[in-house]
């Protein structure tokens, strides 16, 4: 038995994000008709459908680079893989600025939506195992970290009765596109148990105003919801 024949029984979970119901769709197909070692659990064609869908995160997501929202490919990117999620970027735009931003973000692959089904299906396939996907030289990996810019002068928004300080809001947005807690500390230049403090209090401001975030997938909805990823 091969190792995609032995996979079908415990398939990879697959979401699928395109602002194109049809591309959606055919993508579905595609990966029922050839790889039954995947399970597409997700269908959505907004970022916002994905992030807040009860089967996110999954395993996998092909994302869109493009989508008519004003969430940046990294922040998307960002909270896919702080949720566990790995990301496979398709994409119809293949230039090396896209393909450089998407990788330095995390993402695993950038492949070409004109890529035959059975090579996408194969390299969904990689990217589902963990293995990082050829690429070009990039020229943006070693100009940023992937952190998000610093915004505690950022003025204060109020969500649905959520009100952040600076120090919780700047700590949510650090903390949601994939920092640690103890890197959050560094980042904002305060101790562990001070950052840690923030990010309690944060989730105790969303409990209290029936908005659950007590799962770090259910933080980073919130935050995708309230426009904390830029």
């Amino acid at each position: 038995m091969s190792p995609n024949e032995s996979r079908a029984t415990n398939p990879y979970r697959l979401a699928l994000l395109d602002d194109h119901g049809l591309i959606v769709d055919s993508l579905a197909r595609w990966f029922e008709d050839r790889a039954p070692d995947f399970e597409v659990v997700l269908r959505a064609t907004s970022w916002m459908e994905l992030i807040r869908s009860p089967q996110f995160p999954v395993d996998l997501v092909l994302m869109d680079l493009q989508l008519g929202d004003t969430v940046s490919i990294e922040s998307r990117i960002r909270a896919c893989r702080a949720a566990g999620a790995k990301v496979l970027v398709v994409t119809a735009l293949d230039d090396d600025k896209s393909r450089d931003r998407s990788l330095a973000a995390g993402a695993a692959g950038f492949v070409s939506k004109t890529l035959p089904a059975d090579e996408l299906v194969e390299m969904a396939r990689r990217a589902a195992r963990g293995e990082r996907l050829p690429r070009h030289p990039s020229r943006a990996a070693g100009s940023h970290h992937g952190h998000p810019a610093d915004t505690a002068t950022q003025p204060v928004e109020v969500h649905d009765g959520v009100h952040l300080s600076p120090a919780e809001e700047r700590a949510l947005r650090y903390y949601v596109q994939g920092l640690s807690t103890v890197e959050v500390s560094r980042r904002m230049d305060v101790g562990y148990e001070t950052a840690k403090t923030y990010l309690r209090r944060v989730r105790e401001k969303y409990a209290k105003a029936d908005r659950p975030a007590s799962r770090k997938s259910e933080l980073i909805r919130r935050a995708a919801e309230d426009g904390y990823l830029e």
